[in-house]
């Protein structure tokens, strides 16, 4: 099959238009959302800073209460919403309900119980018997102002999960989309202002990323910054966010890996392959891209894979009637066609091919499947973000396991077998943030568990309780029960006495022999009064 077949029908042919989107299936044709200025920006900064003093005096409780409604609100909207994000970015409606607006619900009524508990004043040990007369507690307290940045893939779930658990911690937001989900942005902007907050707690601001990124990250700017996107851009925000200590939390991507062992219910593998690599076109940062089958079944598999992809329906939705829905951005669809194309020209061939149906028009790219994969390609090293999977044939699950590792990218992962403890031995050598077994991708989905990676898909966690706690401050607070005494014990004046009855103290708590220990102890009490002189 020759390389140009690859794109037909062509989604070159659509052109940006005079906003900057680029027309996708199903857009809905609103007017071009505003755009804001950097005046606009540094008050809106100046507002927050105001804002969240209001906010952080609110208990916890109010707090949660508050939020807590907008669980309501998506539920009684979620055709809406799910509609909303379909129009902008070009997914079909169910992977938009089922990825983005179930799993904020359930985020949003997860966290609002979670932030009671986590952000209640804890006690700390203290560490040693020396210290019987203290008392530490740690307090989780708002960073103040957060910025975050978030892509166009999901431009619903990746900003509200972190969106809430900011705002739950006490921290007022500057919230940017990407100008290819501008609508979901506003919508975003919308639901949170219906919400009973102060008023410039929550921004949403439209502005050129390098634009804002310098804005953010100023002397008056952000307390931190999430961003999600690109390694160029996330190490661009690094190092801007160095020169003011400003501390960043990225993720940047993935490559993910599948592995799939000869005694897996191959059933089960290949349906979880085609949805989590091919749900939302491909346009997962931890969808399955490379797909390392042991030689035993890799014929079968193939066989499986090849039934299910060539019966996937591509096309805009219209009626709930496609699988597999646009590609966001005409860049986006020139970048998998070059990896597509590279793998091919190294040797690699398509066993497998689902093409939008005659006559579509839009950013709709082929679903692939290309098997005799090696790392010499693109797709195997890089980040694809397409509805293509890469299939190569390993001889053993040790193998396996070596190419899984064999990337510059460690976000999520997955094992395929029914051996669960050999699957579990697995997962701890795999180099990746997230490994599931049996199932792939749909942990961004599950409130309670964190999520982040490792090299460069970046770091720094959302979700779960760490992903709260990346929302505060820790701060220690110790008390003392003897402050009624003139000193401690190993204040000045010093003397060879006070050497001699230290060392007595440290026999006494960690020296050998009861006899040895019992006496130093004596005279370590024997020094007691001195914490009652002048």
């Amino acid at each position: 099959m020759s390389h140009t077949d690859l794109r037909q029908p062509n989604p070159g042919d659509v052109k940006p238009d005079r906003s900057g989107h680029h027309p996708r299936a199903g857009a809905s044709g609103a007017g071009s959302p505003r755009t804001h200025t950097p005046d606009l920006v540094r008050t809106s900064l100046a507002n927050a800073r105001t804002a969240r003093k209001i906010w952080e005096g609110i208990p916890v409780a109010e707090r949660c209460r508050r939020l807590r409604l907008l669980a309501d609100y998506l539920t009684d909207h979620a055709d809406e919403i799910a509609a909303t994000i379909a129009a902008s970015v070009g997914k079909t409606r169910i992977d938009a309900l089922a990825t983005e607006v179930i799993p904020i619900v359930a985020a949003v009524r997860f966290h609002t119980k979670l932030a009671r508990r986590a952000l209640k004043p804890s006690r700390l040990p203290t560490g040693s018997s020396l210290f019987l007369n203290k008392r530490a507690f740690l307090y989780r307290e708002p960073l103040g102002t957060v910025g975050i940045i978030t892509p166009w893939n999901y431009p619903f779930a990746i900003p509200m999960h972190q969106i809430i658990p900011a705002l739950l911690a006490g921290n007022s937001v500057i919230f940017k989309t990407s100008p290819a989900s501008l609508e979901v942005g506003e919508k975003i902007d919308k639901i949170l202002n219906a919400a009973a907050l102060p008023a410039g707690l929550f921004t949403y601001v439209n502005l050129d990323g390098p634009v804002l990124g310098d804005i953010l990250l100023s002397d008056g700017g952000v307390d931190k910054l999430f961003f999600t996107g690109s390694v160029p851009v996330g190490r661009e925000l690094m190092s801007r966010a160095a020169q003011r200590l400003v501390p960043v939390s990225l993720e940047l991507g993935g490559n993910d890996a599948m592995i799939v062992a000869s005694d897996a219910n191959l059933e089960r593998a290949v349906n979880g392959a085609v949805w989590a690599g091919l749900q939302n076109a491909g346009q997962s940062c931890a969808g399955i891209e490379r797909i390392y089958v042991e030689a035993p079944v890799h014929e079968r598999f193939l066989s499986l894979l090849r039934s299910r992809v060539q019966n996937l329906r591509i096309g805009p939705d219209r009626s709930f009637d496609v699988d597999i829905g646009a590609i966001t951005t005409v860049d986006q669809l020139a970048r998998i066609e070059h990896h597509v194309n590279d793998a091919l020209d190294r040797g690699a061939r398509i066993v497998a091919r689902s093409d939008p149906a005659p006559g579509t028009t839009g950013n709709f790219s082929p679903v692939i499947v290309l098997d005799g994969m090696n790392h010499d390609m693109i797709m195997m090293r890089e980040e694809t973000f397409g509805p293509v999977l890469g299939v190569m044939r390993v001889k053993s699950l040790e193998e396996a396991v070596k190419y899984a590792n064999d990337s510059s990218y460690g976000l999520t992962a997955s094992v395929w077998t029914s051996d669960r403890k050999g699957a579990l031995r697995m997962a701890r050598r795999i180099r990746a943030g997230t490994i599931t077994i049996n199932d792939h991708l749909l942990t961004h989905g599950m409130p309670g568990v964190p999520w982040g990676g490792i090299d460069l898909s970046g770091y720094g966690w959302s979700h779960g309780r760490m992903g709260l706690e990346e929302m505060t401050r820790p701060k220690v607070v110790v008390d003392d029960h003897l402050a009624f005494t003139r000193r401690n014990y190993f204040w000045h004046p010093y003397s060879a006495e006070l050497y001699g009855r230290l060392k007595g103290i440290l026999v006494a708590l960690y020296g050998r022999g009861i006899r040895k220990r019992v006496k130093a102890l004596g005279h370590a009490i024997a020094g007691l009064p001195r914490i009652f002189r002048s």
